[in-house]
């Protein structure tokens, strides 16, 4: 069928190729996740999902980034609460999507781009993919991986990356199972997905997914409203968390208190 695509957005790019529609992340140069990103993917997966013709959601980078996480700028105390509870209703649409969803991961997939990566179904990347969530040097972290990360890597891995800033590289990223496969171009591995999920029957794919998640998706919706409870109650309060990012936007080095 005869590619469509929608040009309301301006952070995204939209297009639909069924069984396939792809989502593009388009904020150069590293395809930061700001407010109108988050809309826009929302506004995109709500769509999407309407359409029967649509079996697969792949999300996409361009060839410098996926993205390098959500805008600091969004994390500020008076911004911050609203911030989360947009991103988090995007990863929730991402989870919720009865399609099955495809990341195509180039170069650098951190913060909150690692995070919307690996709540999708299947991830493919290319070797020199860096994958990290950083928010730690600001005196932050990341809720939704806090969450996730665990069941797919495995908690001491996940710990370290969570806690000390570690990155892995894209063979890494395969080895611990946060990666399905690795190519220099992912696209061929994308389009050899789809490929076989154009063959099978969209109802059994759609409630064979509702089936294998049906545990997880308990434990991780409570375990995200808990994450993000303390992120907005606790740890906002800090003033090393209100430090971290005002050192980022000022381009110095932050002067921790511990407290």
């Amino acid at each position: 069928m005869t590619a469509s695509t929608n040009s309301s957005y301006t952070r995204i790019s939209v297009e639909l190729r069924p069984p396939a529609a792809r989502l593009t992340l388009n904020n150069p140069p590293l395809n930061v996740i700001d407010i109108r990103m988050m809309e826009e993917l929302r506004a995109a997966l709500e769509e999407i999902e309407m359409r029967p013709e649509v079996n697969v959601v792949i999300l996409a980078g361009s060839e410098r980034a996926f993205s390098s996480g959500v805008d600091v700028a969004a994390h500020t105390p008076n911004k911050v609460r609203g911030m989360l509870a947009d991103f988090h209703s995007v990863i929730r649409s991402v989870i919720s999507s009865s399609k099955l969803t495809v990341a195509s991961v180039r170069r650098h997939c951190l913060g909150g781009g690692a995070e919307l990566a690996l709540v999708c179904d299947i991830v493919y990347a290319s070797p020199d993919s860096v994958w990290g969530f950083p928010e730690i040097k600001l005196a932050c972290y990341a809720p939704v991986a806090s969450v996730a990360l665990s069941a797919i890597v495995g908690q001491k891995l996940a710990a370290e990356l969570l806690l000390t800033d570690r990155t892995l590289t894209g063979e890494e990223a395969l080895a611990a199972g946060l990666v399905n496969g690795l190519a220099e171009d992912p696209e061929t591995l994308v389009a050899e997905c789809v490929q076989r999920v154009s063959q099978l029957s969209p109802a059994a794919l759609r409630i064979a997914k509702k089936a294998f998640y049906a545990w997880d998706s308990m434990h991780f919706d409570k375990g995200l409203m808990r994450a993000e409870q303390i992120y907005n109650d606790e740890l906002m309060k800090t003033a090393d968390a209100q430090e971290g990012v005002a050192a980022f936007m000022e381009r110095r080095r932050p002067k921790w208190v511990g407290k």
